[in-house]
């Protein structure tokens, strides 16, 4: 039998049940230990903890499976926790909101490397583990059973498969991808979605909840939209009626697909304006004009996945905030996000604090953001509050 032993006292996070061992925990193992094999995890006493998959490429050298030493971890097994995720998805009642939400959060749904968005009658899975890239072809067949979805389409390029060992891999697995656009609809907005090369799985499913705290508080106001994408923040913002929007993204690709989703919505003409530019340097030169906006939204991509690279993306976070606070007009907003898994929410409120100071004015958090509730965190793996949000008051 495949099985890993854990050195003296190294059990203790798994009582608690988090789901990683690392490399430096294992004492030895026995059997012939391939990527994304299935092992027994042991105490040092030989006690059995659970079921794991082994990944010897990464520093988390396996993930659990199953705490319970009578699990079997087979189709059933996956068909199992798949149930239980969907079910938490519809007790969510997301239905009247939008047709677009995450149905598998890894391991906050106890299947640690899955993540599995729905897009109307299309699936977007990644594949991010060892263990689950053993898995991924018995569960494709799975997952289009138990949802009934036309198409279900890969995007297991994310950079942390690197870790893993693991190419990139994209593409249809399973059905076909329908023609046309696909579009989203959400809180009665639409917007169109490119799964194929689209940031993530194509949209940022979950700033649902944040983009429609930031329409609630639009009117009247002159935004700056920062990392815009393809404008959902935009968007939301000129629903709620917003003076103008100036959305500023370094891809042209993205920004032309911001324009496409303010003309869906039949928005009136001549309140948003797009560039193309790199953002830090754009908003060094707004500082440079003396130019003011009444909100800023910063929703950058991830600067620090891990905690090794936290301090250096602690400078760019304290960068860009130091900038917008210094844009901002008396009584503006700003609207400042992580999705750094690498920055806590206390190292992130910190940061933005050191931003204010340096930059000389007296802000007030009136508001926390983190992602949507169906994108959950478990209690077990504090890890999965990626997304950290604050609004301040200037």
């Amino acid at each position: 039998m495949n099985s890993l032993k854990l050195k003296p006292g190294r059990e203790k996070s798994l009582l608690r049940r988090h789901p990683w061992i690392f490399a430096s925990a294992i004492d030895q193992t026995s059997g012939r230990l391939e990527a994304g094999e299935t092992v027994q995890v042991l105490s040092h006493q030989g006690e059995p903890l659970g079921w794991a998959a082994w990944s010897p490429d990464s520093q988390i050298r396996a993930r659990m499976w199953s705490f319970d030493p009578a699990d079997a971890i087979d189709l059933d097994f996956f068909r199992q926790k798949l149930q239980r995720a969907f079910q938490l998805r519809e007790a969510l009642a997301l239905d009247p909101l939008t047709n677009a939400y995450r149905l598998v959060h890894a391991e906050s749904d106890g299947l640690p490397g899955l993540i599995l968005d729905r897009y109307g009658d299309v699936l977007v899975m990644q594949c991010l583990t060892a263990g689950m890239e053993a898995w991924r072809e018995p569960l494709a067949d799975v997952l289009m059973e138990m949802t009934g979805a036309a198409c279900l389409y890969e995007r297991s390029d994310a950079d942390v498969r690197s870790l893993e060992g693991l190419p990139e891999r994209t593409g249809v697995l399973r059905g076909r991808l329908p023609a046309g656009s696909l579009l989203l609809r959400e809180h009665g907005l639409q917007f169109q979605v490119d799964v194929q090369k689209g940031h993530k799985t194509g949209f940022y499913l979950d700033q649902r909840d944040n983009r429609a705290r930031l329409q609630a508080v639009a009117r009247g106001r002159t935004v700056l939209n920062c990392f815009a994408y393809t404008g959902g923040f935009a968007v939301y913002a000129l629903v709620g009626g917003a003076a103008s929007v100036l959305s500023v993204d370094s891809s042209a690709e993205a920004l032309a697909l911001g324009r496409v989703n303010v003309a869906l919505n039949s928005l009136p003409e001549g309140r948003d304006t797009w560039l193309e530019g790199d953002v830090f340097q754009v908003l060094r030169q707004m500082r440079d004009q003396a130019r003011r906006f009444d909100l800023i939204v910063l929703d950058p991509p991830k600067f620090a996945p891990t905690v090794a690279q936290a301090e250096r993306a602690a400078r760019g976070y304290k960068d860009i905030n130091l900038l917008a606070l210094k844009l901002l007009a008396p009584g503006g907003l700003l609207f400042t996000f992580s999705c750094s898994g690498g920055v806590s929410p206390e190292l992130f409120q910190k940061i933005v604090a050191g931003a204010a100071l340096d930059a000389g004015v007296d802000a007030r958090i009136v508001g926390v953001m983190a992602q949507g509730p169906d994108h959950p965190v478990a209690l077990n793996f504090p890890e999965g509050a990626y997304l950290k949000g604050l609004i301040l008051s200037v």
